[in-house]
């Protein structure tokens, strides 16, 4: 290198290392014949540029509109800096011996790979486990950084000449890619009966296609994790595989061949192909058509219209797929409420006794990672579960956000997830799953382990939510008795405080409305909340109405039986003498049990009081026949209810709630079902009447709150907003009379994005910034 001369360096900071970044810049500066080089740093990647700054203005624009698949830039900052003077333009090596910006998250097999995947004269021809820097496992196979071979679960398998050739050569679109490998030096796949026996066969793919097609049911290990599969147009394949996997009722997610199978089956939107053919590659719920009916399996979703399609995203995937040609269930490989398996032994201990057959390989899973679910919405996807291919990628903090703390928001109990907070940055990791299981437990502190690693962050504080019983919570607990700071924030004001920050909203902003309806959550007043009215901002929230509270009959039992709902609701307007008489309402009104029932409700024993619209959609799912006596998973009646009223053509007229001043009012609106489910209207209708109806008292007492509070927008969150009937009309609704509002953009509206709340609202407090 010569002596220094003035040039300009450029700053790129967003996902900009680990995805084939810095050859992308090698490329275009050598095509543009520019001078000088380009390396890793703590923040991102610098460009250092032997030219004028016109010219690195032009450069960043050219480099901006061409971006690699998996590259993403948030800021591009140019200096004026003296450069070496060098001949050409080179990759050098990393300024920093601990690059800190954590690792992409894995993505789906590209066009490029998969061309080779299937070429018979290419020597990667049918190899499981291609890939390059455009795609392949990232976050799945990380145990520590810097992110480069030697810490990642490649590791132990050298390079042969060939791939290291590639590795080396700035030029290959391979160059640097941590997980190359060929079948002569990577890792390699085999066939197992139950019991560890192996098959030996020169084509396990086309060995586990006939398994498919006798109608058994295959395990298949990938990129995240173990699925089971099996032939969603066969009834009986279905059925059996629910039974052995102890998952009676729940959506099972389908994997088509390509575009055109899914067409087949399903309406696809443009958008819905943006989704399913994007690197994330996740699973994303269609309406079916009418002549799908009679040939996907009716056990594939019988709670819901939608099914729910992903396509190949890994060669192992493809492979599989060459051979069929019908879609396949393609479901996590665990037992019904453990976590998804991701070792060898993991699965033949979990599914010995579920699979026929099981592919199972040598590449190392190190980090668990769901299926990523999502949904088109009229303005922008609706993420419902994000996982594979969006995890662990950060989210720019919200404006006057800047300088903030490094933090660690600890999540919720159900659909969990962590977020951190560094560099101004979130960073909020895959979908954990529900805490109450001890194995999902102990993945959820391994993540909280590697993420602190991953992104160099020692947290100034903690923030958890406010609920004692909940593992999260007593996790912090057990930091605080260790000496670490603590900050606790309430359930619902994370859910808006994380919808806020999803839109961007800034922190000195005008005061909001949040309204947050879920199943429960605990209160400022320690009691279970659940339908929430909440001015203010990110720092702090007034609850200003809710929905009336009514008894959970049996605490948590509640929850999992939507007819005690009902009961409790029905108590509120009926005797408890005129209570059998609706039994031809609801067989389970004249059950035994309303005995206790009655006990409990006037003794107050173990019938604590909620504001849960959860709850309400239990209730009216039971009124009306489409709730099962005891829910086998998480919101099933409300969906069933969802369901329902998407079956109603005609026009109804909306049942009408009372509103108080700080409450709406369920009781007036159950005369009104009651006389129609006596004169046999129909069910459809009345499941439409009903959501109609919420919706309209939603938005009235919103209409009434804007009498007494100032505030222009409404923010819209929690589980109950999934609801694609009660969001479209509240929205529109509310849009139309002149609000504007807010719903969630990259994160889920259910609990998976509460913990990004918590790390705002905490972040908040500590800035000290008061509630508008």
């Amino acid at each position: 290198m010569g002596h220094p001369q003035n040039g300009v360096r450029l700053s790129v900071s967003g996902i900009v290392q680990g995805v084939g970044f810095r050859p992308f810049i090698w490329r275009i500066a050598t095509e543009s014949g520019l001078n000088g080089q380009v390396f890793n740093d703590a923040a991102g990647v610098k460009i250092d540029l032997l030219c004028s700054e016109e010219t690195a203005r032009q450069f960043a624009r050219q480099i901006s509109e061409s971006l690699p698949a998996l590259a993403r830039i948030d800021e591009i900052t140019l200096e004026k800096v003296a450069v070496s003077k060098v001949n050409g333009f080179h990759i050098v090596t990393s300024r920093s011996g601990n690059v800190t910006t954590g690792c992409a998250p894995d993505a789906a097999t590209c066009a490029e790979c998969l061309a080779e995947l299937l070429d018979p004269q290419g020597r990667r021809y049918q190899y499981p486990f291609i890939n390059c820097t455009n795609c392949g496992p990232r976050l799945s196979i990380i145990r520590q950084i810097p992110y480069d071979r030697a810490s990642t679960t490649m590791a132990d398998f050298a390079l042969c000449a060939a791939c290291q050739a590639e590795y080396t050569n700035p030029a290959d679109r391979r160059f640097h890619a941590q997980p190359n490998a060929c079948a002569e030096c990577g890792p390699h796949c085999w066939l197992e009966l139950p019991g560890r026996e192996k098959v030996a066969s020169d084509s396990p793919f086309a060995e586990l296609a006939r398994v498919v097609k006798s109608g058994g049911i295959i395990a298949v290990k990938g990129i995240g994790g173990v699925h089971l599969a099996c032939d969603a147009t066969n009834e009986q394949a279905v059925t059996q595989l629910r039974e052995r996997k102890q998952r009676p009722d729940k959506a099972l997610a389908l994997m088509a061949k390509d575009m055109s199978m899914i067409a087949r089956y399903a309406s696809v939107s443009p958008q819905d192909e943006a989704l399913l053919t994007s690197p994330a590659a996740p699973v994303v719920l269609l309406y079916p058509h009418q002549t799908a009916k009679s040939v996907i399996a009716s056990g594939i979703a019988p709670d819901t219209a939608l099914l729910g399609f992903m396509l190949p995203y890994s060669p192992v995937h493809y492979l599989l797929m060459d051979h069929l040609d019908v879609p396949l269930v393609m479901t996590s490989g665990n037992r019904s409420g453990m976590p998804q398996a991701i070792t060898n032994d993991d699965a033949r201990e979990q599914l010995a006794d579920i699979a026929d057959l099981m592919l199972l390989h040598d590449r190392p899973i190190h980090n668990r990672l769901d299926d990523s679910v999502v949904m088109s919405g009229p303005d922008s996807p609706q993420v419902l579960r994000r996982a594979r291919g969006y995890a662990p990628t950060s989210l720019p903090l919200p404006p006057g956000f800047t300088d903030s703390e490094p933090l660690i928001a600890l999540g919720g109990q159900l659909k969990s997830t962590l977020c951190l907070i560094n560099n101004n940055r979130a960073i909020v990791t895959q979908h954990l799953g529900d805490l109450h299981d001890a194995s999902t437990f102990e993945q959820y502190l391994h993540t909280l382990s590697l993420y602190q690693q991953l992104y160099a962050i020692t947290p100034t504080r903690y923030s958890c939510d406010t609920h004692p019983e909940y593992i999260a919570t007593k996790h912090a607990v057990s930091l605080e008795e260790q000496g670490h700071k603590v900050v606790r924030v309430q359930h619902h004001h994370a859910h808006i405080a994380a919808c806020l920050g999803d839109n961007r909203y800034p922190l000195d902003g005008p005061a909001v409305l949040g309204i947050c309806l879920d199943g429960t959550g605990y209160g400022e007043d320690e009691t279970l909340w659940g339908g929430e009215f909440l001015i203010g901002g990110y720092a702090g929230m007034q609850r200003v109405a809710s929905l009336m509270p009514v008894a959970l009959i049996g605490g948590a039992q509640a929850i999992r039986s939507p007819w005690r709902s009902l009961y409790a609701q029905l108590r509120r307007v009926v005797s408890a003498a005129e209570m059998a008489s609706l039994a031809d309402i609801c067989p389970q009104l004249a059950s035994p049990m309303c005995k206790s029932f009655e006990k409990m409700l006037s003794m107050q024993l173990n019938s604590p009081l909620s504001s849960s619209a959860g709850r309400l959609f239990d209730a009216v799912a039971a009124a009306l026949g489409c709730a099962p006596e005891h829910i086998s998973y998480e919101g099933q009646a409300a969906i069933k209810l969802e369901t329902l009223a998407a079956e109603c053509h005609s026009e109804v007229t909306p049942y009408r709630f009372t509103l108080t001043q700080n409450h709406i009012e369920p009781a007036s609106f159950w005369p009104q079902i009651i006389a129609d489910l006596r004169r046999g209207r129909s069910r459809a209708e009345m499941a439409l009447a009903f959501h109609l109806g919420f919706a309209a008292a939603l938005v009235e007492m919103t209409h009434r709150l804007a009498e007494r509070y100032a505030f222009a927008t409404v923010v819209l969150s929690g589980g109950v907003m999934q609801n694609q009937l009660l969001n479209a009309q509240l929205t529109q609704a509310l849009n139309g009379a002149g609000f504007k509002v807010l719903t969630h953009q990259q994160l889920p509206a259910n609990d998976g994005g509460i913990s990004y709340g918590q790390a705002l609202v905490t972040l908040a407090r500590t800035i000290g910034t008061p509630c508008s």
